[in-house]
């Protein structure tokens, strides 16, 4: 199924100019963090979200500073889109004291209470209960911000997203639910692992409002994210959205993605984001030549800077190991 094209009449410089200077920065972060992985200086687990900044791109710029955020481990996209600053988050995949979650939560599990960024959860579909209880909490604090809760194709096959489904349209929650459909669960196509090839059509079982969205387009994105939104904080209760996009490497450092032809990933390449935005900033007379490579310059200089600040900050201190696993409260526990 195709998904309708959105205008670019209706945004103006500053949009258009902030998107691709995000967008750029998550891609050329990702390419390092990459380069950085071959160099042994990042272990572990790595999961890059190159192809898919669309969707950080188009989120952030139709939600509000009070909304909240919680997603999968394909995460450090979202994450920088959402403001956190790329030394600390360098600083994270490198281990270090220095890093968002002081070295403790690696790749997978970036966390700001500050920016409401809940995550970063490396259980598969995890993140999808965790939403629905943030959604719960607004809700039950009479606020108007709703909890965007993000997961992948393969999460949607988890049995815990129709017990949130159903739990949040009962109780009509203020939560957005995105399934960022890359096309593949690890390496399994959707279409070897559901009879549902549209996933958008699983909130269709709830009656709950489900769209599908062109992922590649941050204007497709910010536009159906815009109307989600609305519906949401009138009260009306949750809303989903499929966001289509796709991811140019394999599912992590350790994935060749021999199960995709070159000429698959080459047709994806010619939507690429960050390409059509710059071209678009061109067209309308935005940005110059000039004015792109600066932004390009500026970029550079950011990551190169976050890469070295990383490289000099110290490890955790072993003294560190049992810090931040509970949180001390106040609340009269019946203890009997």
């Amino acid at each position: 199924m195709e998904t309708a094209k959105a205008s670019t009449k209706k945004f103006n410089k500053a949009t258009y100019l902030g998107w691709y200077e995000m967008m750029l920065r998550i891609r050329r972060f990702e390419e390092r963090a990459l380069m950085l992985y071959g160099q042994q200086k990042i272990r572990g687990f790595l999961h890059v979200y190159i192809g898919q900044e669309a969707i950080a791109a188009g989120m952030e710029s139709a939600l509000k500073p009070g909304d909240a955020i919680v997603t999968g481990y394909r995460q450090h996209g979202t994450a920088i889109g959402r403001g956190a600053d790329t030394a600390s988050c360098m600083a994270e995949l490198f281990g270090k004291a220095t890093g968002i979650v002081k070295g403790k939560g690696g790749s997978m599990h970036f966390f700001s209470a500050e920016k409401r960024y809940f995550g970063g959860n490396g259980i598969v579909g995890a993140q999808i209960p965790i939403g629905t209880g943030i959604a719960f909490a607004e809700k039950y604090k009479g606020t108007d911000n709703l909890c965007v809760t993000m997961f992948g194709d393969g999460a949607a096959r988890q049995g815990a997203l129709h017990e949130s489904f159903n739990m949040a349209m009962n109780w009509k929650l203020p939560v957005l639910y995105i399934c960022e459909n890359n096309g593949y669960a690890m390496g399994t196509s959707v279409e070897r692992t559901s009879n549902i090839k549209e996933i958008y059509k699983l909130g269709l079982a709830y009656d709950m409002p489900s769209e599908p969205v062109d992922g590649m387009s941050p204007e497709s994105v910010h536009e159906a994210i815009e109307k989600a939104a609305k519906h949401i904080r009138a009260g009306k209760g949750p809303y989903f959205l499929e966001i289509r996009t796709y991811r140019y490497k394999g599912h992590s450092v350790s994935d060749p993605a021999k199960y995709r032809t070159k000429e698959e990933v080459e047709e994806y390449k010619e939507k690429d984001p960050v390409k059509v935005v710059e071209q678009t900033l061109l067209a309308k007379k935005y940005a110059t030549e000039k004015d792109i490579q600066a932004i390009k310059n500026m970029i550079k200089e950011e990551i190169d800077r976050a890469v070295e600040f990383a490289e000099q900050s110290p490890y955790p201190d072993p003294s560190e190991l049992f810090t931040d696993n509970y949180v001390e409260s106040d609340y009269p526990f019946i203890t009997d």
